[in-house]
């Protein structure tokens, strides 16, 4: 426990940063009860910033709250996974393109990079490290792509598809299946070629939504 207690408005803040983070990082689970006192003691705030922030993040969908029964992570339905990820392909295929026009000489060597990290990592069949790099591809295209808003908007629909696109990740085959869509990508946005570039980020995705509707069930821990 912290023994500077933060409040206000930097408390609240404090708390749904720290609950993003966690759930981009993995570490808090579809379904899992959020405890104010435990949050509030573990970050050094209030209960009420706690709840306060629970408030925000219900608004983006990222926490259930019910009545009598507290907090929880929210469990994204397999069909719901399907729409956010239809909806990440419209702003995924518009900062592709953007990246294609704008990277400068360094951000297209870095993509470069990446690509060779991607295939090393499918060569070592390290899928957690691949996993890690797909991520990493998908964050450097927004932010090269110069796209501020919809970043912001991806940024909250990645983090409730974190579950999905790791178990997806683990998949026998799926790394060996995604890598060329992943390096179709890279070659567009370093060619400049804004039309390539969207046409890549379009099949990834669409190649994320095949293997979701193969899914039955919610993905659980």
């Amino acid at each position: 426990m912290s023994t500077t207690e933060i409040r206000g408005a930097a408390a609240r803040l404090h708390v749904s940063t720290h609950i993003r983070q966690a759930l981009w990082n993995g570490d808090l689970l579809p379904g899992q009860r959020l405890v104010v006192q435990d949050i509030a003691d573990q970050l050094g705030v209030t209960r009420s910033s706690v709840r306060e922030a629970m408030f925000d993040l219900a608004s983006e969908d990222l926490v259930e709250l019910v009545p009598n029964r507290g907090a929880s992570v929210r469990v994204v339905s397999v069909e719901e996974a399907i729409q956010i990820t239809e909806c990440r392909s419209a702003l995924e295929r518009l900062c592709a393109r953007k990246a294609a026009e704008h990277a400068t000489e360094d951000e297209r060597a870095q993509l470069t990079e990446l690509g060779e990290q991607l295939r090393a990592a499918v060569l070592a069949e390290d899928t957690h490290t691949y996993s890690a790099l797909n991520r990493r591809l998908h964050d450097l295209v927004i932010e090269f792509s110069g796209q501020r808003i919809a970043k912001r908007q991806l940024e909250r629909l990645n983090v409730q598809m974190v579950r999905f696109q790791f178990r997806l990740a683990l998949r026998a085959g799926r790394p060996q299946e995604s890598l060329p869509q992943l390096l179709a990508i890279i070659d567009a946005v370093t060619a400049r070629d804004p039309a390539a570039a969207d046409s890549a980020a379009e099949a990834q995705l669409a190649s994320v939504i095949e293997q979701l509707r193969m899914t039955e069930h919610p993905l659980m821990a």
